[in-house]
C-alpha cells in the first residue's frame, strides 16, 4: 500500500513539477485561455498523448483546468487506497519484506497453528515430549518395521533444551571414544545402536469403541510392514481367546465371500467376544490377511477369567493355567517388584469396579495380571520360534499404558522360553492412538506423561509410552513439556 501511495504521489508532483518549469522559462501570458493551453499541453505531454497540437486550443468539455487534474488525482488515491486495504485485510498481503511473519494481519480470520500428529515421548525426569514433522512419520515406522525397536534412554540433541546440551557436551566425548576405541565385548558404538533383536514388538493401545483409531492402526501398519516382504510378521489381537486360534487360522485361508461375518459370529457365539469389538476392529484383521500376516489369539479363556475374578487365581483349571503362564516363577517374581508394585498402585489398579459387593481390588488385580501375562506368552510363543519375526499387538490403551502390562512382560517371558534371546525392553516398542487426558489417568486436560514423582519412587519413574499418534492435530491443551520438532 505504501508503495501505491508513493508511486501516486510522484505522479502529481511531476505534473505540478512541470507546470512550474514552463512559467520558469517561458514569458509570463496575460490572458487565461492561453495559461489553460499550456497547461492542457503539459498534461498531455505527462500523460504520453501525441494528439495534434492544434486541437488544445478548444475550450470544450475534454479540456481540464489544473483543479480539475488535482482532484482527479485525489480521487484515483484515494481509490488505491481502498483497493490496497481491501487486499490487505482479506488476503494478508504483506509489504514489508522483513516483517515477522508472526506480525503480520490476516484480517481477523482464525488459523489453527499446524501441529505434529506424532510425539516422541523421551524419558527425561520428568518425561517430554518431542514432536517428529511429518516427513518423519513414515522413516520412524519403517524403523521399527526393520526390528530396530525404541531406545528407553533420553533422546540428547543440542536444539531440545539446555539439560540434553550439557549431556552431550559430558558424555558425548565418552560415547565418542567408546565408538573409536570399541566397548570392550566386540562392538563399537554405531553396531550397538544399530542392533537387531531376535524379534521386535510393536504395541498399538487403542479404544475399542472408536473405529478412527482402527483406521490409524492401519495406517501404521501399511508404513511398519512396508520393509518386511518375505520376513515372518503377525496381528496379536487382545480379545481374542486362545481357543479360537484354529477360527483365525481358518479365516485367513478362507476366501469365501462370506469369511468376515462367520469370523465374526464365530467369535461372538464361541469366543463370547461383544460384537461391536470385533466389528470395530475388522479393518485391522481384514488389512492383517490381506498382508498375509498371522493372526494370534491372546486372551485366557472367558470362564477361567470368571473364576479369577470370583474365587482366585489357584482355581483357574491347571491345564490351561500351563498355557496361560510359562514363566510361573517370574509371573510370582513380578508382584515383588518394587517398580511393578508401583505400577499396580498408580495404573493398573485405577481401572477397577465393583461387579458385585462381594468383589474386591484384589481379584481384580489377579484377573489383570492373568490376561497380561497370558497375552505375553501367547506372542513370545511366536515370536521366539521365527528368527527376525515382527509382532503388531492390538490392545487397549489401559493395558499398555506405563509400560507394565504385557508390553512389560514380554522381555522377561521371551528369555524364559529361550535362554538364549537378545530381547530386552527396547525390543517392544508401545504407541497410544488418538490418547486422552481421561485415559492416560490425568485429572486435569494435559495428557498425563508418567507415574512415580514422589520422591521415594522417582528411580522407578516411568513414561507413559514410547509415542503418541494421533489421527489429527491434538488440541495445544493436551500437550505438557513440548520440546522443539525434529
Amino acid at each position: 500500500m505504501a508503495r501505491s501511495f508513493a508511486r501516486l504521489s510522484l505522479l502529481l508532483w511531476t505534473q505540478q513539477y512541470a507546470i512550474h518549469q514552463l512559467h520558469a522559462f517561458n514569458p509570463p501570458m496575460n490572458t487565461y485561455t492561453t495559461t489553460r493551453n499550456q497547461r492542457a499541453v503539459i498534461l498531455k505531454q505527462s500523460s504520453g498523448d501525441n494528439s495534434d497540437v492544434a486541437d488544445i486550443g478548444k475550450t470544450g468539455p475534454g479540456i481540464q483546468s489544473r483543479r480539475d487534474a488535482i482532484k482527479s488525482a485525489s480521487s484515483l488515491i484515494a481509490s488505491a487506497s481502498i483497493l490496497v486495504t481491501s487486499a490487505t485485510d482479506a488476503n494478508a498481503v504483506n509489504l514489508n519484506p522483513f516483517k515477522p511473519t508472526d506480525q503480520i494481519s490476516n484480517g481477523g480470520n482464525y488459523q489453527q497453528a499446524k501441529r505434529a500428529t506424532a510425539y516422541l515421548v523421551d524419558p527425561t525426569k520428568p518425561p517430554s515430549l518431542v514432536p517428529f514433522r511429518a516427513s518423519r512419520e513414515a522413516a520412524i515406522l519403517k524403523n521399527l518395521g526393520n526390528g530396530l525397536g525404541t531406545p528407553k534412554l533420553p533422546y540428547t540433541e543440542e536444539s531440545l533444551n539446555l539439560n540434553n546440551m550439557m549431556n552431550k557436551g559430558v558424555f558425548g566425548t565418552i560415547d565418542f571414544v567408546k565408538g573409536l576405541v570399541g566397548s570392550g565385548n566386540g562392538e563399537d558404538g554405531e553396531d550397538k545402536k544399530k542392533k537387531k533383536f531376535d524379534a521386535s514388538f510393536v504395541f498399538l493401545g487403542v479404544d475399542y469403541e472408536d473405529k478412527s483409531d482402527a483406521d490409524l492402526a492401519v495406517g501404521l501398519m501399511t508404513d511398519i510392514l512396508k520393509p518386511r516382504r518375505g520376513s515372518n510378521s503377525a496381528l496379536a489381537l487382545e480379545f481374542v481367546p486362545l481357543s479360537m486360534q484354529p477360527i483365525l487360522d481358518a479365516y485367513l485361508t478362507s476366501s469365501s465371500t462370506d469369511a468376515e461375518s462367520k469370523l465374526v459370529e464365530s467369535l461372538v457365539q464361541d469366543g463370547q467376544v461383544p460384537r461391536n469389538i470385533i466389528e470395530n476392529q475388522l479393518p485391522i484383521i481384514s488389512f492383517a490377511k490381506s498382508k498375509k500376516l498371522s493372526l494370534i489369539a491372546c486372551t485366557p479363556e472367558p470362564i477361567d477369567v470368571q473364576t479369577v475374578r470370583r474365587e482366585g487365581l489357584q482355581y483357574v483349571n491347571e491345564e490351561r493355567r500351563v498355557s496361560y503362564v510359562a514363566d510361573p516363577e517370574g509371573f510370582v517374581a513380578w508382584t515383588q517388584d518394587a517398580k511393578n508394585r508401583m505400577y499396580t498402585e498408580k495404573s493398573l489398579l485405577k481401572d477397577f469396579e465393583a461387579t458385585d459387593e462381594k468383589d474386591v481390588p484384589g481379584n481384580f488385580f489377579a484377573e489383570k495380571i492373568l490376561t497380561h501375562e497370558t497375552m505375553a506368552t501367547a506372542i513370545a510363543k511366536y515370536a521366539v520360534r521365527r528368527p527376525n519375526s515382527l509382532v503388531i499387538a492390538i490392545a487397549p490403551i489401559k493395558d499398555v499404558r506405563f509400560l507394565g502390562g504385557p508390553n512389560g512382560r514380554l522381555p522377561r517371558v521371551c528369555k524364559a522360553i529361550k535362554g538364549d534371546s537378545n530381547i530386552d525392553e527396547e525390543a517392544v516398542t508401545t504407541i497410544l492412538l488418538n490418547p486422552s487426558a481421561k485415559e492416560t489417568l490425568s485429572l486435569s486436560k494435559f495428557i498425563r506423561l508418567e507415574i512415580g514423582t514422589r520422591p521415594d519412587l522417582l528411580q522407578y519413574q516411568t513414561k507413559v509410552a514410547d509415542y503418541l499418534w494421533f489421527s489429527s492435530m491434538p488440541k495445544v491443551n493436551m500437550l505438557p513439556r513440548m520440546m522443539n520438532g525434529i
